[in-house]
């Protein structure tokens, strides 16, 4: 079953073997000092969280299991498969089994964990009645979860291979890093993320503030850290260099894979430098242990690579249609070989580095063969376990029944609440070309309205758009699946394509209540270049008709909040009352998130208009909302709207530092990153605008002003555009007025196709500026009339001070 490959071994003794009966047990553990003193200093000081990152066998695990062994006191442990069932929060409720017993009083809100543990029934608080709101049931969950680690402290949480990990348990671990236990010292390990490829783990923590997550990075062993290695394994006072430099050289100083060569040498005995057939690299390794093994059991261990890292003996006995005691047999002779190794709960791989290369000497066709005979028998247990059923069936090239258990996975994930784990499983699907286009609109129907707070969505968006570039695509399907694009695009700061792709969906969006929101979106006057404001009241009132036809209060309650949002841009002054009204009312009470995201925007319009008090008190409002729900996703926008807040009233000490932060956290969060941008421009612009600003600050302003100019034009980003070019207007007007002219102009004709003139009043007082500079106030008289004109009875603070400085230069 394994291709053992070629034997070149050649003989070629030494007068000094080194003989395996000399090797002490497991390989010292060195090269590993700071690291582990660093450990302790934080654990030793709750609450703490601690992501250990590393590439695959750097040595996560044994330095975690170095810090808790003479670590006193409780340890909850758990640990992630790589192909976990869809069930939310699964390694964090393992380690929670594991303390069971010490339980104490509990918060009555972990009975929201009853369900999901049923075996601690006797101990937990009877389970609350469902709530209507999916978000508001998920954050119940984190708070259950987060009481029962209370009672559990002090305590010290050890979660390993976090990169496999469910989103919701990414989700409360970013939770946790915000809202810390008393008392529990958090540990993670993960894999560190590679370009283009992070991880649920990553991408959650990316979200949070920089000093929440202490992050500890593994590099490899140096050559100083090998040689000792070496010494202590292999027994030598003084190992050859030329040994250390080949070990350092073919194994990159991965430690598992320096153990495994240094064990295999000294196993091997005679000088490890003799002859050419020395395994310096872990497959040679594995090849070398696997030849003395019988065809039998080179069987068995194949199939046990391809069933997992800890390969279950009654499921090998069916694939293999041998008995149990044959199966024992050869697993027992592949731990003697030193291919497994025990680990309590019976034999598993000694890495998953050592599974694989076991995995890839496995014929293709035969490991297919094998994917397909698991598969089988997986189907007879119950319940099915369909994520290993998905697996399995798409490692053996069985298309559809990949897919059948795929959108399985994926519903009962979407079950569970875990649309993050969902959208994951439905992604894989659209990757079968032979999949029927009835079934592909089906499940990118799923992907859509899964995808939206799920996974990465940049592997979502190409796939979605290929669909809608299919002419045949249904009228229903094309119009759920451009929404979906549409809204995906917003999020990842493509203002204009979502925008548009939001206005192509629309006709297709058959039903009342998907319609009305949709039409909401379009109400937002902020977001792209090209559409007046008359369009955009006329989106709203579509929105409304739609959304008294659905009956769908959701529908009703979105299409409100965009009003008063396009009502507040405006200038209305009756759009106050309509928002206490609204924050007052049961249908947003009910709805924290969608509350805390429109106090945020609510603020920001604030501030657009000149309100700086109003503005903060929705902040403040939003602020607490996010911290009651735990709502991660929009800590960025908080933090964006407190910074703004900050820049329009002057308070700029330290403020440019707290922007470039912001930036530098915020690329998971595209859709605050140019508005950030621009603010911190803003803020470099006005500091070195100063008579105290150097010629260097002056540059730098500028070509940051520039850069978010070239991203808000790509992407059809308006209030980041008229922000910058007035901004550069504003820094330019005293030493090249006529250039500060034309980014003016520039802004002014930008806001005039918006329609609400007010965003214009910084811009139009630079040309007033500039005209009575160059002795011809008249010149800007227009623009001074424009802007007269067009915030007349206006709620524009901001625009009445910017005019009255116009007339000031520039009389009527």
């Amino acid at each position: 079953m394994i291709d053992g490959g070629e034997d070149k071994t050649r003989g070629g003794g030494s007068p000094t073997p080194v003989r395996s009966e000399r090797l002490r047990g497991p390989v010292e553990f060195v090269g590993r000092a700071a690291e582990l003193a660093r450990l302790r200093r934080l654990v030793a000081t709750p609450p703490c969280l601690i992501l250990l990152e590393g590439e695959p066998g750097i040595g996560k695990s044994r330095l975690v299991a170095e810090l808790l062994a003479e670590l006193p006191g409780r340890h909850l442990i758990g640990e992630c498969d790589d192909v976990p069932e869809p069930f939310p929060l699964g390694v964090l409720l393992d380690a929670i089994r594991g303390g069971a017993d010490r339980l104490g009083p509990l918060n009555p809100v972990a009975g929201a964990l009853a369900p999901l543990l049923p075996e601690l029934a006797d101990v937990l608080p009877d389970a609350p009645p469902p709530l209507t709101d999916p978000a508001a049931e998920r954050h119940r969950l984190l708070r259950a979860v987060a009481a029962v680690l209370a009672a559990l402290s002090p305590a010290t949480l050890l979660l390993e291979d976090l990169h496999w990990a469910d989103p919701a348990t990414c989700e409360l671990l970013a939770y946790l890093s915000t809202h810390p236990v008393e008392g529990l010292a958090v540990v993670l390990t993960a894999r560190t993320a590679t370009p283009g490829s992070s991880t649920s783990i990553h991408d959650a923590l990316a979200r949070t503030p920089p000093w929440s997550v202490t992050r500890v990075a593994l590099s490899p062993l140096d050559a100083d850290d090998v040689r000792r290695l070496a010494a202590r394994t292999l027994r030598l006072d003084d190992p050859p260099q030329q040994l250390t430099a080949i070990l350092l050289d073919r194994t990159a100083g991965i430690p598992f894979v320096v153990e495994e060569v240094l064990r295999t040498l000294a196993e091997r005995g005679g000088d490890p430098l003799a002859d050419d057939s020395v395994p310096f690299v872990l497959r040679d390794v594995l090849l070398w242990r696997l030849r003395p093994l019988d065809e039998a059991t080179r069987e068995v261990l194949g199939a046990a690579a391809v069933l997992g890292m800890t390969p279950d003996q009654r499921v090998l006995a069916s694939v293999l249609s041998l008995d149990r005691v044959a199966i024992g047999a050869a697993l027992t002779t592949a731990h003697r070989a030193g291919l497994l190794h025990d680990a309590g709960d019976g034999l598993r791989f000694r890495h998953d580095l050592a599974r694989q290369v076991v995995y890839d000497l496995v014929p293709r066709e035969s490991r297919e063969w094998l994917h397909l005979r698991v598969a089988r028998v997986l189907e007879q247990e119950l319940p099915r376990p369909v994520a290993q059923l998905a697996h399995h069936y798409r490692r053996a090239g069985s298309g559809a029944d990949f897919v059948r258990n795929a959108e399985a996975a994926a519903d009962l994930a979407t079950e569970r609440g875990d649309d993050a784990t969902a959208a994951s499983f439905l992604l894989q699907t659209m990757d079968i070309a032979e999949l029927p286009r009835p079934v592909r609109v089906r499940l990118a129907a799923k992907l859509g309205r899964s995808a939206i707070d799920g996974l990465s969505q940049a592997e979502a968006i190409p796939v979605l758009e290929r669909l809608l570039a299919d002419r045949r695509l249904p009228p229903g399907a094309r119009g759920e699946l451009g929404l979906v694009l549409g809204r995906m695009l917003r999020q990842q700061g493509e203002a204009l394509r979502g925008y548009t792709e939001i206005e192509r969906a629309v006709p297709y969006l058959r039903a009342p209540r998907r319609k009305a929101p949709a039409l909401a979106v379009l109400a937002a006057p902020d977001t792209v270049v090209g559409r007046h404001v008359d369009d955009h009241l006329a989106r709203c009132a579509e929105a409304e008709t739609a959304a008294a036809a659905s009956g769908d209060p959701a529908a009703h309650l979105a299409v409100r909040i965009a009003r008063a949002s396009l009502l507040l841009e405006l200038g209305d002054p009756a759009v106050w009352a309509i928002i206490s009204e609204l924050r007052a009312s049961a249908d947003l009470a009910d709805r924290p998130r969608e509350h805390a995201r429109a106090c945020l925007n609510w603020a920001q319009g604030a501030l657009h208009a000149g309100h700086p008090e109003q503005a903060e008190a929705l902040l403040a409002a939003g602020r607490a909302l996010v911290d009651e729900t735990g709502y991660e996703r929009l800590a960025s926008l908080v933090e964006a709207t407190e910074l703004s807040l900050d820049r329009a009233a002057g308070r700029l000490d330290g403020l440019a530092e707290r922007l470039s932060r912001l930036v530098a956290s915020a690329e998971r969060m595209p859709v605050t990153l140019l508005d950030a941008r621009a603010e911190l421009a803003t803020v470099l612009a006005r500091t070195a605008g100063t008579e105290s600003g150097r010629h260097d600050q002056v540059e730098s302003a500028e070509r940051a002003l520039r850069e978010v100019m070239v991203d808000a034009r790509r992407v059809g980003a308006i209030w980041p555009l008229v922000q910058a070019l007035s901004a550069l207007a504003r820094l330019t007007v005293t030493g090249r007025p006529d250039e500060a002219v034309r980014h003016a102009a520039e802004a002014l004709v930008l806001v005039r196709g918006k329609g609400i003139l007010a965003w214009a009043a910084e811009a139009v007082l630079v040309l007033a500026e500039a005209a009575t500079a160059a002795g011809d106030p008249g010149r800007a008289a227009g623009a001074v009339a424009e802007l007269e004109a067009g915030i007349a009875g206006r709620d524009a603070p901001l625009a009445q001070a910017a005019l009255r400085r116009c007339r000031a230069l520039v009389p009527a």
